[in-house]
């Protein structure tokens, strides 16, 4: 897809360039307030409201990695007794990255140093917990090019583009426990916790 089909403003595609990397993606997204509205706007509604949850940011993520010309992939990390966590993945080389947002401090930003996109999935574990302190992570999704909703103008659009959530849930995801492993997790401690937690936003 040419820039002109991408359906952003000149403007726009200057802003989204001038992040240059995927970690000035990240701190773009470091920047804005994370909010908890139930909305599932486009890349172009969350660079101009400057806020976004996990979901958009990933989505918006994807938009400006593909405009720095990677493709626009992201990935669902499946919680059980908690939400999922959506994030941008990218490969520098053979190593995969992410960027993302959260209301928890150790779901964001991965360096690509990982091997495998397990391998860089199993770097969330830890961290994903629930508010009691548990870890909730049970599965998650191949990478999944967000190009197959250019006909939608999932970009730009100014409506929610509610078909991405939607979509990921009915895709196959891999598990990363079995269930007997999942009977055995110990919850996170109380230090562990408190640093996730940090800056956490709460209705």
């Amino acid at each position: 897809m040419n820039e002109r089909a991408f359906g952003f403003t000149p403007r726009e595609l200057r802003q989204l360039r001038a992040l240059r990397t995927p970690h000035g993606i990240q701190r773009a997204l470091d920047a804005m307030q994370y909010h908890l509205a139930d909305t599932a706007w486009s890349p172009r509604r969350v660079w101009r409201e400057r806020t976004a949850h996990c979901l958009e940011a990933a989505i918006f993520a994807a938009a400006a990695l593909r405009v720095l010309g990677y493709p626009p992939l992201i990935l669902d990390l499946e919680g059980e007794r908690d939400t999922d966590h959506v994030i941008a993945v990218f490969q520098r080389g053979s190593c995969w990255g992410a960027v993302a947002k959260s209301n928890f401090s150790g779901l964001q930003y991965r360096e690509p140093v990982y091997r495998s996109v397990r391998e860089l999935v199993m770097s969330y574990f830890d961290q994903y917990f629930n508010l009691r302190g548990q870890r909730t992570m049970r599965a998650f999704s191949r990478p999944q090019n967000l190009a197959r909703f250019d006909r939608l103008h999932w970009m730009t659009a100014e409506k929610s583009v509610w078909f991405i959530p939607e979509y990921l849930v009915e895709i196959a995801h891999v598990p990363v426990v079995s269930t007997a492993m999942a009977r055995r997790l110990h919850p996170v401690n109380a230090r562990a916790k408190a640093a996730g937690l940090l800056g956490h936003v709460r209705k």
